[in-house]
């Protein structure tokens, strides 16, 4: 469908929805770097049942900072925090913050200067685009895939479908009921932006990329559930 220019937001509210498993070295830090943007935040952070002190830093920090936390009872994985997470958005934008140090919370000025304009529903911060640690060439290939496959499926033209900074109006995300747990989050969010025709724009994010030593979660495994989780949603919903 055509999307026209929709009005611009005048000092709107950013939320941010920062789901986090097992990131005791890294979360203080990231979400005082998040609560520093000069932005008006709502930082929603959603512990994913975390077995390594990362909820007890959450539960210290929450009060202090005046952060919303909200608890997984069980560890549901990425998507289903998520989507805990944005169902309590009250904002004007949502963007995904991981709880690692990978994605710098600094440029979300340059991430939702388009949706603020009026210009774009969508922006995705492409790690390809931009200044990015040299990181694993398998991970590299996996991320290539996948966009590949988003492009013919869905007629696009993304260099990087599986980023974690998706920014977008709330009502956008509102627009789409979600489904998915684990990563397959970051496919269905793109399927039907796109299969709903909605405006999206890429601009250029530094990634500080970090190995499975470092602490990284997603595996091959996920990759399968990505390309089904892309053709199951180009021809449902």
């Amino acid at each position: 469908m055509a999307r026209r220019r929709t009005p611009p937001l005048v000092d709107p509210l950013l939320s941010v929805v920062m789901p986090a498993y097992n990131e005791r070295d890294t979360i203080e830090e990231i979400i005082r770097r998040v609560l520093a943007v000069p932005v008006r935040i709502e930082l929603i952070v959603v512990d994913d049942q975390s077995t390594d002190g990362t909820r007890d830093i959450l539960q210290s920090l929450a009060p202090a900072l005046a952060f919303k936390l909200l608890l997984q009872p069980n560890n549901a994985g990425k998507g289903a925090a998520l989507r805990r997470g944005f169902a309590e958005v009250t904002g004007d934008i949502v963007v995904i913050q991981d709880a690692d140090l990978e994605y710098s919370p600094e440029e979300y000025p340059q991430l939702i200067e388009l949706i603020s304009a009026g210009r774009a529903d969508v922006v995705y911060g492409s790690r390809f685009i931009g200044r990015h640690r040299v990181f694993l060439f398998t991970h590299y290939l996996g991320n290539w895939i996948l966009t590949v496959l988003t492009n013919v499926l869905y007629n696009t033209i993304l260099s990087d479908m599986e980023t974690c900074f998706k920014a977008m109006r709330v009502d956008v995300l509102r627009s789409m009921t979600l489904r998915s747990n684990r990563f397959g989050i970051e496919p269905e969010l793109t399927a039907k932006i796109f299969k709903r025709g909605y405006r999206v724009y890429e601009v250029p994010i530094t990634y500080d990329g970090r190995g499975y030593d470092e602490g990284k979660k997603i595996t091959w495994k996920d990759g399968i559930v990505a390309v089904w989780t892309l053709l199951k949603y180009r021809f449902t919903e």
